[in-house]
């Protein structure tokens, strides 16, 4: 009959085997097949992309030399760019123009690569539309907010129903933290989440809204079940924290024509997630470039 301390052990010597052979002790290993490594550089290569999730002037360095680097490296097409004011900053009127100028330079610089989106602040109703106006004058064909007013805010509401008019999609950051319900600690009271965007997309079905950065730490799940019919709602995969079945979870719940290649500036990431997931060879071209070729067409400033 065996002891107590025999048998803690033998259980602890046997777990000890199994991690470090990766088999029952005694067992034969297991014989692998060869696999031929992957030309993982040509799968960069082969797919033309869309990245629209893009940001100029965001890390330190020659912006937007920086990003036009990856860029063309990656064979990342174009640029769908902004520069957003600080979470942590007012976004009045000369913040959100200083920033908007900033991305005017980048497209003058990089004209092949930057497509330019503006940013403003609702809270500052005339000054926004006048933005609006000379934005898109200049070239601009979208939106990118922070957190500076929810997204189904009603000051909103003029400036949503500016952007259906020009036919034209508003991206908008998502909190990100531990949980649906823990935000980290740098976000504000006046993050947007998923459940805004459902509430505003009811309200403008004809809108087109995109939710930001599935990769970008929050709760990627519940974000794409509670905005899983509001077909209005696109999603972008960007982020640097990329869990292995994010993209396979959106497509199975979204479909394929909702989702968007980007990267958010995390490059290297944004591209690998999409050649990693279980995607057929349409889906992948889909993500990549075609679907928000389709939303650029739109508003007659697509790609091809």
């Amino acid at each position: 009959m065996m002891n107590r301390r025999k048998f803690f052990k033998d259980t602890a010597l046997a777990g000890t085997g199994l991690m470090v052979t990766g088999n029952a002790v005694g067992a034969k290993p297991e014989r692998r097949p060869n696999v031929a490594p992957r030309d993982i550089m040509a799968e960069v290569k082969k797919y033309q992309k869309i990245d629209a999730h893009a940001h100029v002037f965001l890390h330190g360095g020659d912006s937007p030399e920086w990003e036009v680097g990856f860029a063309e490296r990656l064979n990342i097409t174009k640029l769908v760019a902004s520069k957003p004011v600080a979470r942590n900053l007012e976004a009045n009127p000369d913040q959100f123009r200083e920033c908007n100028n900033m991305v005017l330079g980048a497209m003058k610089k990089a004209p092949d690569h930057i497509i330019g989106q503006m940013t403003l602040n609702p809270r500052f109703q005339k000054e926004s539309l006048e933005e609006i106006n000379r934005c898109v004058g200049e070239g601009m064909v979208g939106l990118k907010l922070y957190s500076h007013v929810k997204i189904n805010d009603p000051l909103f509401y003029p400036i949503i129903e500016k952007f259906i008019d020009l036919k034209m999609i508003i991206l908008m950051h998502v909190g990100i933290g531990e949980s649906r319900v823990v935000f980290s600690p740098i976000e504000v009271a006046s993050t947007s989440i998923a459940k805004d965007f459902v509430d505003v997309s009811a309200r403008y079905p004809e809108a087109m809204f995109q939710f930001a950065h599935l990769g970008g730490g929050g709760d990627w799940e519940e974000g794409v079940k509670t905005i899983k019919h509001s077909p209005n709602v696109f999603v972008d995969v960007s982020g640097s924290n990329n869990d292995a079945n994010i993209i396979d979870f959106a497509v199975k719940e979204l479909g394929e024509d909702r989702i968007f290649f980007g990267c958010d500036n995390s490059f290297h990431q944004g591209v690998g997630h999409v050649l990693a997931a279980n995607l057929t060879e349409t889906q992948r071209r889909k993500i990549f470039f075609d679907n928000y070729n389709k939303i650029l067409k739109k508003s007659g400033n697509h790609v091809d």
